[in-house]
């Protein structure tokens, strides 16, 4: 007999991420421009890994505060300050191993076993496969897509309220198609939110990443200090740190213990000197940041167009995150077209399929990258498209 047998049902049932299928599948090609990550190709910046090298050599390898060393946690309540207008306690800190680790612990904090989320889709996958790895029931409403744009209906999330949701998860900027709550949007679902009883748990990991000016509408303009409100959110964008694995939520001052006792029993703790890199990044980054965001903006003008003149993409430039989120005529299996294009065209995609209900038939490229590579890789796949 087989150990599977063994297992749990929500650990035999846990999907394969679509996003890794692909990678897998082109991972060893020579020459291939990898675009399906939902990262940049930069490294760490040296000032953030010096500090942390420095705080390693120093001896900085103990165990630490769970909820995270309050240098850190200060240093985010400032950038709250000067970036949200929000000047929040230490206290609504709590520093996470990964953004993700962030979700989960907001996930367990809200649901039982049983209960329901509501979440937005197309989404990254994450969210759903963790949810329903805790117990949970991942209730899927999708946006709305309509000459070329994205928008969301208030009135399809209030239908999909039942007895057993506890949350709405809402990521904005979203991950994968670029769409971005307006200030009436949040206002709109922190209402539902409010009259249901809900909590709400904010991605906001994009909000940087916002191509009208400044950053991104967030909770945080429309909400009250006694709202239902856990925010999530990661160093990994902003300041190129996807392999660090640090991440925070900004919850009620209230739920500080309770947070903690969930770091406790997951991992203990993020390393001290890979915090004492995360202080810097808060407190030297902003240079940095500005400067993705700039790229970004150019390369997701030199992506977008280059696909829109080939006549067979169904797309428009996202107002937010790093990534465009693209329909090609005749191509109704994105699983097949993205390793069909690994395979034919040399560029790394991540099929639709993904990202669940809305995205089946669309596909995700990252374009943070070198605008040389980004605009080879756009030139590769319009005359793939256009073979078709």
């Amino acid at each position: 007999m087989s150990p599977v047998t063994h297992l749990s049902r929500r650990a035999i049932e846990a999907p394969e991420s679509g996003i890794v299928a692909v990678i897998n599948h082109g991972r060893l090609k020579p020459g291939l421009i990898p675009l399906w990550a939902g990262e940049g190709d930069l490294a760490t910046p040296d000032f953030i890994t010096r500090a942390a090298s420095e705080a390693l050599l120093a001896g900085e390898t103990f165990y630490t505060w769970q909820r995270g060393i309050p240098e850190l946690r200060q240093a985010l309540s400032d950038y709250y300050a000067r970036h949200f207008d929000r000047r929040l306690p230490i206290d609504a800190f709590c520093v996470t191993a990964s953004g993700m680790q962030a979700i989960k612990i907001a996930i367990e904090a809200v649901t039982d076993p049983g209960d329901e989320i509501i979440e937005i889709t197309p989404a990254w996958p994450n969210l759903a496969a963790a949810l329903a790895m805790s117990g949970g029931v991942p209730v899927s409403v999708p946006l709305d897509h309509g000459a070329g744009r994205w928008t969301i209906d208030p009135d399809r999330i209030a239908a999909a309220i039942t007895p057993r949701t506890r949350a709405i998860f809402l990521n904005s900027p979203s991950n994968p198609t670029g769409w971005t709550a307006t200030r009436e949007d949040l206002a709109a679902i922190l209402d539902l939110a409010r009259r249901h009883g809900l909590w709400i748990i904010a991605d906001e990991i994009y909000s940087r990443f916002y191509y009208k000016g400044g950053r991104a509408p967030s909770f945080l303009d429309v909400s009250e200090d006694d709202d239902l409100i856990l925010y999530v959110n990661s160093f990994s964008k902003n300041w190129a740190m996807t392999g660090w694995r640090v991440g925070w939520i900004v919850a009620p001052p209230q739920l500080a213990q309770v947070l903690e006792n969930s770091v406790q029993y997951q991992t203990s703790g993020v390393a001290q000197f890979m915090q004492k890199g995360a202080v810097a990044a808060l407190e030297q980054g902003e240079a940095f940041v500005e400067a993705q965001v700039r790229q970004a903006t150019a390369a997701r003008d030199l992506f977008c167009d280059a696909l829109a003149a080939t006549n067979r993409v169904v797309m428009s430039k996202p107002d937010g995150a790093f990534y465009a989120f693209f329909r090609v005529d005749g191509i109704t299996d994105s699983m097949a077209a993205a390793k069909a294009i690994v395979d034919g065209a040399d560029v790394g995609l991540a099929p639709g399929t993904a990202f669940g209900k809305g995205g089946e038939l669309f596909l995700r490229a990252c374009f943070l990258r070198r605008l040389d590579q980004v605009e080879e890789a756009a030139a590769r796949l319009a005359r793939h498209i256009s073979a078709l």
